[in-house]
């Protein structure tokens, strides 16, 4: 007959099986409290940045919606910037609040080195504690210390449609920006990637109607074949400095207007 195991007897750990955690009855543990913003305050954010981008009218108003509601979303904010780098392509940006604007000038108009430019660079969160005495940028000391500015924080934003950039928050205290304003900050953030995404999607498909009707158009007008209307509306964008899309929305404007 196999053996039995005494009550009091310990059993190897093969016999054992799974290991379980025992707790003794006592005093309830007081709950840790909490480390960031609450679960439904966050959703309810999400959702409502994401209302607001995809209802803008265009791809701009869409990042200065994005920058106005941060600020009231991230207590603290003095001012909050995006800018979006695409190969070829002029820099994406809006802005909102008064403070740190001469530092978003510095680094995006004039290409200094910055926080916002770091975190395109590196795509990692990257924060000053105070941007008056940081010294790996030096050049933007002056402005921020004109300007009232104390902490920032940049989080990286990477668009799949081959565009990157950041998301930069200015505070007004010097300091860390502590957890709950960086994981605020930083769910907006990766928010708005998906959504600013969908909007370019968008605008590409727009694009591509407006200079598919304008090629009609030129058609229509010079009896002409697809690929010599590809060619004028080519050459009219390059004597006016312009870019395709652009003639092609003066095209079908003027051409509604006349019907």
């Amino acid at each position: 007959m196999p053996r039995v195991p005494a009550p009091n007897r310990r059993v190897s750990s093969p016999q054992r099986g799974p290991a379980r955690v025992l707790t003794r009855p006592g005093r309830p543990r007081t709950p840790a409290a909490p480390s960031g913003p609450h679960p439904l305050e966050l959703a309810g954010l999400l959702h409502e940045l994401s209302a607001l981008l995809l209802s803008a009218d265009g791809f701009t108003p869409a990042l200065e919606r994005l920058t106005e509601f941060t600020v009231g979303a991230v207590p603290g904010t003095l001012r909050c910037s995006v800018a979006l780098i695409g190969e070829g392509a002029p820099v994406s940006q809006a802005g909102h609040g008064a403070a740190g604007e001469a530092v978003d000038a510095l680094q995006y108009a004039q290409g200094t080195l910055g926080p916002g430019l770091e975190a395109a660079r590196t795509r990692t969160l990257v924060t000053a504690p105070d941007l008056a005495t940081d010294q790996r940028w030096p050049e933007l000391a002056e402005a921020a210390r004109a300007e009232g500015v104390g902490a920032v924080a940049a989080v990286p934003l990477d668009l799949p449609r081959a565009e990157v950039g950041a998301l930069s928050l200015y505070f007004d205290e010097p300091g860390a920006p502590g957890p709950d304003r960086l994981l605020t900050a930083m769910a907006l953030a990766n928010q708005a990637e998906v959504l600013l995404d969908e909007l370019r999607r968008r605008e590409s498909l727009s694009a591509g109607a407006t200079v598919d009707h304008a090629i009609g158009v030129i058609i229509a007008q010079r009896g002409c074949g697809v690929r010599e209307a590809h060619d004028v509306l080519r050459d009219t964008a390059q004597r006016l400095g312009l870019d395709r899309q652009a003639v092609a929305d003066r095209l079908v404007t003027a051409a509604a207007r006349n019907a």
